[in-house]
């Protein structure tokens, strides 16, 4: 059935979700199935689910975080551990680095 619209209604008309999934789907195919023709690209985006957990528990263990800064730092260690471990480097050996050097730390 057709979704309930206002009389005076403006701008575009509303559908069912499918129906824009479908539209999104249609419009993106190319987007949506690159890992079909390009290898390097993941079928699932899982590895950047996991990579934002770590941020979530943080904040619903603490509650958030004290300062802007520190939210900034947090989440600039993460996301150098998590391109570490991605690349198989030494975790410790890529925090201890200089920041200038950390590619080089990650060398095998």
């Amino acid at each position: 059935p057709k979704l309930e619209t206002k009389a005076n209604a403006r701008g575009r008309t509303k559908h069912r979700p499918g129906h824009n999934l479908l539209q999104r789907l249609k419009t993106f195919q190319t987007e949506t199935l690159r890992f079909l023709t390009d290898f390097d690209v993941p079928f699932t985006n899982n590895l950047a689910e996991q990579d934002l957990r770590m941020m979530k528990v943080k904040m619903k263990i603490s509650g958030s975080f004290r300062t802007l800064e520190g939210a900034q730092i947090f989440a600039t260690v993460r996301s150098i551990v998590s391109t570490a471990r991605k690349h198989g480097c030494n975790i410790f050996r890529t925090l201890a680095a200089h920041p200038d050097q950390i590619i080089l730390a990650c060398a095998p």
